[in-house]
């Protein structure tokens, strides 16, 4: 068994111009590696009205259990901005690499598979499985959720599960994810009677009462946080009213906010707590308000227990520390595999991803690797139940 260069393939990956729904190749790459080490993989093609078809690979070495996934996205958010470099070139240049994916999150799957084959090459008790989407950066739609239920239906059963997104802050394996926080979108539509500027009695103005419910929502305490998860947030993000006269009083007024909320609310109390306070503006107003609801995530953590102990002595025994545990940040395909198995996220330093520039050390991404092949290890010789 040639075991694959974590480096060299995560240069591969990020040459293909992967940016959410196209593949570009990048799927055939990964799987171009696995195979050779013996893994069987599946291309799984979803789609459905309203939403882009989505390439998403799922692969597995051995058939016994326990199976432990690595799970992760090829796909990438656009470049944007000035690149020094192509940012599709993977060029290295004093110890670093650069490209759209460095750090989010080719060069962790890239070390997958590099501790796959090293792990399994021991003939292990277990199996090793990939569950890789391009559906990540977009909307989630045809990617892992539908990879999970592919895999249930046709009896794949996952005991544990590690995210490779870019969880550290400083160093490799200094933070692990165990979970992360819901989010809910909300778009507003206050509707008012249009009138001359002049005679403004005659017209009900939606911008006052739209600016009363954003004040009335931005001031509200959610919450102290929780055990695990620092407080719930709420932040309006866009405020529109599309108005191009300045003696005119618009019949409508938009907006929108996000809320990233902890394990103290659920999405029915959130729903709850907004409507009551658009029905009391409105109330006070009369004017109409509108709400309309998307929920992206609820929010979920993976009690610290065995597995995650297992997984932060694996990490200090290549880095010499143990990791935080945090459930920081934004949301992730962690939030689709909780409901199957135990997850938790470990993957590169962060700082750079989704920026002009994104870039990795190569030295993290062979440190990665270890870390990886430390938790197989430990992960195999005393599966955590």
């Amino acid at each position: 068994m040639t075991m694959p260069d974590p480096v060299a393939l995560a240069q591969a990956l990020i040459r293909c111009p992967s940016v959410t729904p196209t593949d570009a190749g990048a799927l055939g790459v990964l799987e171009g590696a696995l195979k050779p080490l013996g893994f069987v993989c599946h291309r799984l093609s979803f789609g459905e009205p309203g939403s882009d078809r989505i390439e998403n690979l799922y692969a597995r070495m051995g058939t016994q259990a326990p199976l432990f996934c690595f799970a992760g996205h090829t796909d990438v958010v656009p470049p944007g901005g000035r690149w020094k470099n192509d940012p599709f070139g993977a060029e290295i240049r004093d110890g670093v690499l650069y490209g759209r994916g460095a750090a989010d999150m080719k060069a962790a799957i890239a070390a997958f598979a590099a501790a796959a084959a090293r792990v399994m090459a021991k003939d292990v008790p277990g199996s090793i499985a990939l569950l890789i989407t391009g559906d990540e950066e977009g909307e989630a739609v045809n990617g892992t959720r539908k990879v999970l239920a592919w895999m249930k239906e046709n009896g794949e059963r996952l005991d544990h599960c590690i995210v490779g997104e870019p969880s550290s802050a400083a160093a490799v394996g200094d933070r692990i994810k165990i979970g992360r926080r819901g989010s809910l979108n909300v778009r507003v539509t206050v509707k008012g009677v249009q009138g001359h500027v002049g005679y403004p009695a005659k017209a009900r103005n939606p911008i006052p009462a739209l600016a009363m419910l954003a004040t009335r929502l931005s001031e509200r305490k959610l919450d102290d946080g929780s055990d695990h998860f620092e407080p719930s947030t709420l932040s309006f993000t866009s405020i529109d009213v599309g108005n191009p006269a300045n003696n005119v009083i618009p019949a409508e007024a938009r907006a929108q906010f996000n809320i990233r909320f902890n394990d103290r609310h659920t999405p029915e109390t959130l729903t709850a707590l907004i409507d009551g306070e658009a029905k009391s503006v409105a109330k006070r107003t009369g004017c109409e308000i509108a709400l309309e609801h998307s929920l992206s995530g609820t929010a979920f953590l993976t009690k610290p227990g065995k597995f995650t102990e297992l997984v932060a002595k694996a990490v200090a025994s290549v880095t010499g520390r143990l990791p935080e545990f945090s459930t920081t940040g934004g949301t992730s395909d962690a939030r689709f595999i909780q409901d199957f198995c135990p997850v938790a996220e470990l993957g590169l330093p962060g700082a750079t991803m989704h920026k002009t520039d994104e870039c990795v050390a190569v030295a993290d991404i062979a440190r990665l690797a270890d870390v990886y092949v430390a938790v197989l290890d430990a992960y195999f010789k005393h599966p955590p139940r």
